[in-house]
């Protein structure tokens, strides 16, 4: 039963290939039309995924298992506030082990090095809590202790990230924050996002100075880790129960991220554009494959006749044109991908943000680039059954 099928397609007269084969030309613009779409698409689901990637960075670096939010909350840079009373209110609930409050604000950095300013997101912490998953943060947690001291992140976009070689040359450098001096005394890692240059982290005392028109009452979000052996779903539950809906929302860390994510894909003009970027990648791809096919129909619709007299069914002439349509998804397939990966390198090293390619990514532009070209074959096909026997006797 197995070795049949394979024994017929071992046999086979490969039809379809030897006919993309026999017009070079043809071929190449062809393939050029499916890696062009293939880059097409690449590019705008990379550019939207790595936009995603840096707006739930922030959230993927706070050592927190569950986090009070505001419900005007959206992403990171809009938090909005909620009352800091309900940490104390969160701490009496069963699960819940530990917690603090964090301040989140923007605000630009100037350096005696360079006259351009950066837009820093700037987080306030109680140093006494270890409320960052990256240890380089945690090991360096005393040092906040100090009025007006900083942790910077090495990744700040240039040519303002050059003050961390200075950093690491001397142990610290100063900045001019709000009228202040700030002293740089460490480094950490997290990268620019798409609406900052870079991530300051201060303790929640110099960010009260930094912003004096905040309240250290109004929390942007509180972080709270709940005990190894329970689960953190029903201490959510419980939170939820707690705590009133009205000015707190209880989400787990992976929550908040998808969250992020489904607003910026829902809400933004982030998701439309590249969403529709997609689209317009899938139709020009779909607009060349069908000329093309379309084309070598109507050049062998004589040929396409004398198989039908010869008594070959109509199902095997379209599973011919079928298969230039899978070949020329294979073939343009891989340099697609390759040619994509060295545009995210450019892209990365321009944008100085973190694209990547997933294997998610890869098999779903394989599969939108199979669905373009199969469906380019369907409609390409209509022209065989105009392939009467009697027209060319």
């Amino acid at each position: 039963m197995i070795s049949n099928p394979i024994a017929v397609l071992a046999t086979r007269t490969p039809l379809g290939w030897r006919q993309l084969r026999h017009k070079p030309m043809r071929l190449a613009v062809a393939l050029a039309g499916v890696v062009f779409a293939n880059m097409l698409i690449f590019m705008q689901l990379g550019v939207m995924g790595a936009l995603f990637e840096n707006a739930v960075k922030p959230v993927r670096v706070l050592s927190a298992d569950i986090m009070l939010l505001s419900p005007e909350a959206r992403q990171f840079g809009k938090l909005g506030t909620l009352p800091r009373r309900r940490l104390y209110q969160a701490l009496g609930v069963e699960g819940v082990t530990s917690g603090a409050s964090l301040y989140v604000g923007s605000v630009s950095f100037r350096t005696p090095i360079s006259i351009r300013q950066a837009n820093v997101t700037v987080f306030g912490v109680d140093p006494e809590f270890d409320g960052f998953v990256d240890p380089e943060i945690s090991v360096q947690r005393a040092k906040l202790r100090v009025a007006e001291t900083a942790l910077l992140d090495r990744l700040t976009r240039r040519p303002f990230g050059a003050i961390a070689q200075v950093i690491d040359e001397k142990g610290a450098a100063s900045v001019e924050v709000s009228g202040r001096t700030i002293s740089l005394a460490g480094l950490f890692s997290l990268g620019a996002s798409f609406d900052a240059d870079g991530t300051a982290i201060v303790s929640d005392q110099t960010f009260f100075r930094l912003f004096p028109r905040r309240s250290g009452a109004a929390a942007s979000a509180i972080m709270l880790k709940v005990d190894p052996e329970a689960d953190i779903d029903d201490v959510a539950n419980r939170l939820k129960q707690a705590l009133p809906a009205s000015d707190t929302q209880v989400m787990t860390t992976e929550q908040y991220a998808d969250y992020i994510k489904d607003y910026m894909r829902d809400n933004t003009a982030i998701g439309f554009i590249f969403t529709f970027g997609v689209v317009f990648g899938f139709v020009i791809g779909f607009a060349i494959v069908y000329q093309i096919l379309s084309a070598d129909v109507n050049d062998h619709l004589a040929e396409y006749a004398t198989f039908k007299a010869m008594g070959y069914s109509h199902g095997y002439l379209l599973g011919v044109v079928f298969e230039e349509a899978l070949l020329l998804a294979a073939l343009g397939f891989v340099p697609g991908v390759l040619m994509s990966l060295g545009l995210y390198a450019v892209i990365a090293k321009g944008t100085e943000l973190a694209i990547d390619m997933p294997l998610d990514r890869a098999a779903l532009v394989l599969v939108l680039t199979f669905s373009m070209c199969c469906l380019s074959g369907l409609v390409a096909t209509r022209r065989l059954k105009a392939a009467d026997p009697a027209d060319v006797f």
